[in-house]
């Protein structure tokens, strides 16, 4: 099998899919891994060299052979206009957002197939492979940092100890109630861990306490941090009314699953994420008349690359042994999971009317 690790266009993006220690791993097992030079990658391009991978320049994946499998994070460029190989990353495409029509008839093009790494699930649905942990971590923090006042844009990416120390620093005698909604879920997890480091006892709810919400309790706390992805349409755990409500006390509100643009959103009350130059939008300002206290929203959607060396290691760790079973499309037994996400992508496309047939 052919991998190739490639790299990543957008500017704030410093995560890898697969690290030099489980690239080794596959170069053992007779695996060709190429890795294409990238300045931001938090991982040196000599430590895959020293792995056993060769190297390419950054985006010539566009003319690579066609057996390769291009393997990345984030989204991808948007040239060419068709799309001939295998993509495994994070396509964000499934679910009505905006682009994703015109992303999925780039593949249909090129006859390219996406294997979206949010549907490598288990038989159960459970994902195998998720920054999901780093991410309700990193929002949590930053939620905490900013009801308290001592979050300073912009946003530098360094190591969970800097992030740590800056919680514990900013530690005051007024602490702010926060809620953690999907608090038993990895980034509900990783929000927890968080706010245990800055001193915070959260408010924890999961699928009980919202099966039938409790708004007033909701609108109760300081801040906010929503870890909940759904894969069905509910009804929405905030709204516009929500935010006008005078007897608000919640200011910050973060959305670490950034659900902007699709329909299965739970927080439809904004329509663009923040970014690390702005981590913070405000949604209301305070001081009116009807005496409604401002909010501010932190809804960055790539929170994991604040610890880009933390969340990848954990991430690659959980992929790396998954990219074996690639070479076994579409038969193997060990490539289940990929099959599943191969019917994804094509479900997808017979959805949006871009194939026919009932797939495989």
């Amino acid at each position: 099998m052919r991998l190739r690790l490639r790299h990543e266009v957008r500017a704030t993006e410093r995560r890898a899919a697969l690290v030099p220690a489980d690239a080794a791993r596959l170069v053992e097992r007779g695996v060709v891994v190429t890795v294409e030079a990238s300045p931001r990658r938090a991982f040196p391009l000599a430590d895959y060299v020293a792995a056993g991978c060769r190297t390419a320049p950054a985006g010539s994946w566009v003319s690579a052979r066609r057996d390769d499998v291009v393997l990345g994070v984030k989204e991808l460029p948007e040239e060419p206009a068709a799309l001939s190989h295998r993509h495994v990353y994070f396509g964000h495409a499934y679910k009505g957002q905006p682009g994703a029509a015109a992303l999925l008839r780039r593949f249909v093009a090129g006859g390219g197939v996406l294997l979206d790494l949010e549907y490598l699930v288990d038989v159960g649905g459970r994902r195998l492979a998720a920054f999901g942990y780093w991410a309700g971590y990193v929002g949590a923090a930053l939620g905490v940092l900013h009801a308290r006042g001592r979050l300073d844009p912009p946003l530098v990416p360094g190591g969970r100890e800097d992030l740590d120390r800056a919680l514990a620093a900013s530690r005051g005698p007024d602490e702010p109630r926060v809620l953690v909604v999907g608090a038993l879920g990895r980034s509900g997890r990783g929000a927890r861990d968080a706010l245990a480091v800055a001193g915070v006892e959260p408010t924890c709810w999961d699928v009980a306490e919202t099966r039938v919400l409790d708004r007033p309790a909701l609108l109760g706390h300081d801040v906010l941090v929503n870890t909940v992805a759904v894969t069905r349409p509910v009804p929405p755990f905030l709204t516009v009314a929500d935010l006008d409500d005078p007897g608000r006390r919640l200011t910050t509100v973060v959305d670490v699953t950034a659900d902007v643009g699709s329909e299965l959103n739970v927080l439809p009350v904004y329509d663009g994420t923040t970014d690390w130059d702005r981590p913070v939008r405000r949604l209301r300002d305070g001081g009116d008349a009807g005496g409604v206290r401002p909010l501010d929203l932190v809804a960055i959607d790539n929170l994991p690359s604040l610890l880009p060396a933390e969340s990848s290691t954990a991430f690659s760790a959980e992929l790396a042994p998954h990219l074996l079973a690639l070479g076994d499309l579409p038969d193997g037994p060990a490539a289940a999971p990929w099959r599943r996400c191969l019917d994804a992508f094509e479900r997808a496309c017979r959805d949006a009317g871009l194939i026919t047939g009932t797939g495989g």
